[in-house]
Parts: C-alpha cells; sequence; structure tokens
C-alpha cells in the first residue's frame, strides 16, 4: 500500500527505522534473563524505549510503514516485556537467597549442601 504525496504522486512504503534492532533486543532480553537478570533487564528497557519511539512514528503515518517492520515491533516489544518481566523476578530470586543464606551460599553450594 503506498500512500500519496500532494507534490509528487505516491511514495514506497519504508521499513520502521528500529524495528529489526527492537526485534534483536527483545530476544537478547530474553536469552540475558541467565545473566542473573541483568542483560535481560538492560536490553529490554531499551527495547522498549526504541518501540515506543517507533510506535509514535506508525502511528503517525500507518500507510507510510512496511506492515512487516511493524510486526518485526511488535513481535520484539513482546519478547520485551517477557524478557523484562523474567529479569526483574530472577533478581528478586537472588536478593531473596541473599538475604536469607548469604553470599556464601552462593559461591559454594557444594558445601552449603554437606554440612
Amino acid at each position: 500500500m503506498e500512500t500519496q504525496n500532494q507534490f509528487y504522486g505516491p511514495t514506497p512504503q519504508r521499513a520502521l527505522p528500529n524495528a529489526t534492532a527492537v526485534l534483536v533486543l527483545g530476544i537478547i532480553s530474553i536469552l540475558g534473563c541467565s545473566c542473573y537478570g541483568i542483560l535481560g533487564l538492560i536490553c529490554g528497557i531499551i527495547a522498549l524505549i526504541l518501540a515506543n519511539k517507533d510506535l509514535q512514528l506508525y502511528n503517525a503515518d500507518p500507510g507510510a510503514y512496511t506492515p512487516g517492520s511493524y510486526s518485526n515491533l511488535k513481535g520484539g516489544r513482546i519478547c520485551a516485556i517477557i524478557g523484562l518481566i523474567i529479569s526483574m523476578i530472577y533478581i528478586v530470586i537472588i536478593v531473596i537467597m541473599i538475604a536469607t543464606i548469604g553470599f556464601e551460599a552462593l559461591r559454594h553450594p557444594q558445601s552449603f549442601m554437606t554440612h
């Protein structure tokens, strides 16, 4: 679908500028949950910020952007939200573990289990 330009005729659709980056960061945020939640949290936040900027662009002129890039944006945003939730849960679990059993049990779990 092409949009009509008043002076130059139809303009071709283009991809949203950050759609691929949002998708990649959203996937990394899910995978980064295993890095004590920090990498997932950082990538998820960045992905959501970029997604919100692109959503504003898309909502201003939906006909100017390709449906594929909008799908990538939605998928990346969903992945980023999932990655953020899992990362926050993981960080809360680690904080609870440190508060209840301390750092030593996290460093040497085998010696903690034998005592």
